[in-house]
């Protein structure tokens, strides 16, 4: 595993439980250990309770966070590991919106920001082109490579609507000729 996918750090003061998933290519929380932090909980065993008793209030408003929970085996204090609930990152902005907590403002206040650009970006689609443009030049890359990009991107969609038009089936039918250009360009 990269040195970046073992430092992930949701919140800087406490250690949250964390394993990345190959196969699926995303990461998987605990839920115990989000809840101790946005609860301000020491105590894992206060923690597991309060997980269990917002489960059974989340169930009851018709939400499925909790019966769509997973379970892997994490380390615990004592070095053995445990079978724990774990969520994704789309769960666990789910959960953080479901505690009361000033240290879940933060993250409220930033989902419901990016609410509100991803509808404006339903009216006008520019908007998550220069969105990527931005980001692409926060992580430094140079401009020539950011056209690059976008025209890469550009000539992909085209290439992908021509298969659609030619009845080409999503899935393994892609795959091959993916791969078959992948081959190609690199001769």
């Amino acid at each position: 595993m990269s040195e970046a996918k073992k430092g992930i750090k949701l919140f800087e003061e406490q250690q949250v439980r964390t394993v990345w998933d190959e196969k699926a290519e995303k990461w998987w929380f605990s839920v115990v250990d989000i809840v101790a932090v946005l609860t301000e909980q020491s105590d894992y065993t206060k923690s597991r309770k309060y997980w269990s008793v917002l489960k059974v209030r989340l169930k009851k408003e018709g939400s499925e966070l909790a019966t769509n929970c997973s379970q892997l085996k994490l380390e615990a204090a004592d070095g053995k590991k445990y079978l724990a609930d774990v969520a994704d990152t789309e769960q666990i902005l789910r959960l953080i919106q479901s505690i009361p907590s000033k240290k879940a403002e933060p993250f409220k206040l930033w989902l419901a920001q990016v609410g509100s650009e991803r509808i404006d970006e339903t009216v006008d689609p520019e908007l998550s082109i220069n969105r990527a443009i931005q980001n692409y030049r926060r992580l430094g890359y140079s401009e020539n490579w950011i056209n690059q990009r976008i025209k890469s991107i550009e000539v992909r969609k085209a290439l992908t609507d021509e298969w659609d038009k030619s009845g080409v089936q999503q899935g393994q039918e892609y795959a091959a000729l993916t791969d078959l250009m992948s081959n190609s360009n690199s001769h």
